[in-house]
């Protein structure tokens, strides 16, 4: 009995023993999913707390509403043309600001049906869509890609960068939630449709209804809505302007929706797109030659400013275009073209800088340094009209060596005597070259500097055929004077710079005129131009009214000029290649004669013509007997030229020999040294006299106050013979 009790016992023992030792088993693990649920709803819990620390953070860090509206980007330029047309943005365009009232309904049904459709319902994250796209990527093995709500949207647009880092991602949230709980629901969409990118540097609904649209935000239709709804998923993609059918594609996408989501009826849904009149994008390829050399102009004319601001400029819309059409259609295959033209204060009218700005924004007008050719016979004969020269004196077209340089012209033959007017419309070379060297090569290109020329200026005797590089609108702004009555030219394109609410920032002042020659030089000047290309080089710049103008082709064909004025307009015109090649046949008075006169026939047809001035009023010392005509001339004195020379009367150089080192054109004289030799006398008598008087004595016989060998040692002054012959270089064409 015993030993089954004990038995009994000892098998209950091993009985409850068991059943010990099996329901720890049973209560670890569900001690364990206690735990883990615990512990898991501990984290959950605690991270809802440090979600709410930081979103309560970073809502107190947020701006205002109204710091939020008065936030940009960066500065946006509106460019407009002297009527006012605008012909180019620059920069971020944000509109008017319209606010929640103000916006369409059908705008704010639009972008919520297509960018967010349950915005009204989440608190900033749309947790139903991250489910959806965690599934999409377990389910097909892809990278999740969530689409962002609108409040992601604006909080990555206004605060954050576009990368796709998990950091961005997890502040992107935090933010969305921040803005949901410091700002409203119709806020945040107003914030939103005022702030969004919708392509072309249009920022909120505004901007881009009067970019594509041409009138305000608040007068969206449906299907305009849809149209620009369509555009925040890729603007460059479905922008009208670029591509029509894949924006009509897209906002039938749009419609679609928004008939399910019931924003609108079936009938609405069913409007045709393609009917939506889309605003014409003006051409803005050479404008913007134009705008690259004046908007840089602003950091010197307005303090530091970021606000929005509109330019007023000189620029005519229909010149720009005549202009730009004339340059086309007249260079050369394979050359470049420029154009300037300007008003007769200054007013820049129209600027080409090549024939493509996409292909190349190399501005030529304003920028490249070019050989002017003859057109540069400008000066010379200024300053030969200026010493007392008139286009009726008689001159001389015969073979001439200056300083070992022995100029041709282009025709290869001299026609003997002639007058200056005849020399100038045909641009014989040999007498210009006499002209230069009479009046002084330092005078001639003072006389450059003075009209406007702001690159340097050599003094090489074959300077009087444009050999100098200049700039195409110093030397239209040089004619642009003779057009002017001889008044010095200031181009400007700039006329007033004002806010986008109107107020004035800048306003062009006219510049002082100064009288930069007499008028008989000018009438005199006026007179050669026009005969230039009413009977000379350049006759096919004529254009059925009074035009003075000059030709100009350097060696080689490498450029070509025509730079004249008509009804004051004043146009130049230059062609050639950039990399300063030959181009077969261009010459100033073929292709950018032409181009000039295709331009001009547009830019003066609503003005009525203008005949020149060319009466000569000769001052009192021209027409003095000629035994009293010195004492009126100051060229008749010493002077000093701009090299530090001491000038003599009736010479044009230093009495100091000077050493002429090579040309332009690869002439030298053998030692260095060669002095200036004599030139033919022109056929009148000119101002200044030819003979030197005998040694020791004035040119009115008394003596001097000095002697001659005390100047020859104070000046350094030798009597060495005479010159050393050269070759002659390729003339320079008319």
């Amino acid at each position: 009995m015993d030993k089954r009790g004990d038995r009994r016992k000892r098998s209950a023992g091993q009985g409850r023993a068991g059943g010990a030792a099996e329901a720890p088993r049973g209560g670890a693990f569900g001690k364990w999913l206690r735990r883990l649920f615990v512990g898991g709803l501990a984290i959950c819990l605690l991270g809802l707390l440090f979600l709410g620390i930081a979103v309560a953070f970073a809502a107190r860090s947020l701006p205002s509403f109204y710091q939020l509206k008065a936030t940009q980007n960066a500065q946006t330029i509106v460019v407009r043309a002297r009527d006012g047309s605008e012909i180019v943005e620059i920069g971020p365009s944000y509109g008017q600001w319209l606010s929640a009232e103000e916006i369409p309904e059908v705008m704010k049904d639009a972008m919520i049906a297509v960018e967010d459709r349950r915005y009204y319902s989440h608190p900033g994250v749309d947790p139903y869509g991250l489910a959806r796209a965690l599934y999409t990527a377990v389910s097909d093995d892809r990278r999740v890609s969530a689409t962002s709500t609108i409040t992601q949207q604006l909080a990555r647009n206004v605060f954050l960068n576009s990368n796709r880092s998990l950091d961005r991602k997890l502040r992107e949230g935090v933010l969305s939630l921040a803005l949901e709980w410091k700002f409203s629901k119709e806020q945040i969409l107003e914030l939103y449709l005022n702030k969004v990118y919708f392509g072309g540097g249009a920022y909120g609904i505004d901007s881009a209804s009067r970019k594509f649209f041409s009138h305000p935000g608040t007068e969206l239709s449906i299907a305009e809505s849809a149209i620009i709804a369509g555009l925040v998923k890729a603007p460059s993609r479905y922008s009208p302007t670029a591509d029509v059918d894949a924006a009509v594609g897209r906002a039938g996408v749009v419609l679609r929706l928004m008939e399910e989501q019931g924003y609108i009826t079936p009938a609405q849904a069913s409007v045709d797109v393609s009917n939506v009149k889309l605003k014409e994008e003006p051409g803005q390829n050479s404008v913007r030659y134009f705008t690259d050399w004046v908007l840089p102009q602003l950091d010197l004319l307005l303090p530091e400013t970021f606000e929005p601001i509109e330019v007023w400029t000189t620029l005519d819309p229909g010149m720009q275009a005549a202009a730009t059409t004339a340059v086309k259609a007249n260079a050369p295959k394979g050359a470049q073209g420029a154009l300037v033209s300007l008003d007769r204060d200054g007013a820049i009218l129209a600027l080409v800088g090549g024939t493509d700005y996409v292909e190349t924004n190399y501005n030529r007008a304003t920028s490249a340094l070019r050989q002017p050719g003859s057109a540069w016979k400008l000066f010379v004969y200024l300053a030969a009209l200026e010493a007392g020269y008139t286009p009726d004196d008689r001159v001389v077209d015969t073979p001439v060596t200056i300083g070992g340089w022995s100029p041709r012209n282009s025709s290869g033959r001299n026609i003997g005597e002639t007058n200056l007017r005849t020399a100038f419309a045909y641009s014989i070379n040999t007498v210009a070259a006499q002209l230069g060297n009479e009046v002084g090569f330092g005078t001639v290109a003072s006389m450059a500097k003075r009209f406007g020329v702001t690159t340097p200026i050599t003094t090489y005797p074959s300077m009087v055929l444009g050999s100098n590089e200049t700039r195409l609108i110093d030397m239209t702004r040089a004619f642009a004077a003779i057009s002017a009555g001889g008044q010095s030219v200031e181009p400007y394109g700039i006329v007033k710079v004002t806010t986008s609410d109107g107020e004035l920032l800048y306003e062009h002042e006219e510049h002082r005129a100064l009288q930069l020659v007499p008028d008989y030089v000018t009438a005199g000047i006026t007179d050669l131009l026009q005969a230039g290309v009413q009977t000379g080089t350049g006759s096919a710049a004529q254009i059925g009214r009074p035009v003075a103008g000059k030709t100009g082709t350097t060696s080689s064909n490498k450029d070509g000029y025509f730079v004249g004025f008509s009804s004051g307009i004043t146009t130049g015109v230059w062609m050639g290649r950039d990399d300063n090649r030959a181009v077969g046949g261009l010459q100033g008075g073929r292709a950018p004669a032409e181009a000039f006169a295709a331009y001009m026939r547009y830019a003066v047809k609503d003005r009525p013509v203008e005949e020149f001035v060319t009466e000569l009023k000769l001052p009192e010392w021209q027409l003095e007997p000629d035994e009293e005509y010195l004492y009126g001339d100051p060229d008749d004195y010493y002077y000093i030229d701009e090299q530090g020379n001491l000038i003599e009367p009736g010479r044009s150089e230093g009495l100091v020999e000077q050493p002429y080192p090579a040309d332009p054109y690869g002439n030298a004289p053998q030692d260095g040294t060669t002095p200036r030799p004599p030139i033919p006398p022109p056929a009148r008598r000119v101002p200044v006299p030819s003979q030197q008087p005998p040694p020791g004595r004035a040119a009115d016989g008394a003596p001097q106050a000095v002697g001659d060998d005390f100047l020859d040692r104070a000046l350094g002054r030798t009597r060495d013979p005479g010159p050393q012959p050269s070759p002659s270089p390729s003339p320079n064409r008319p």
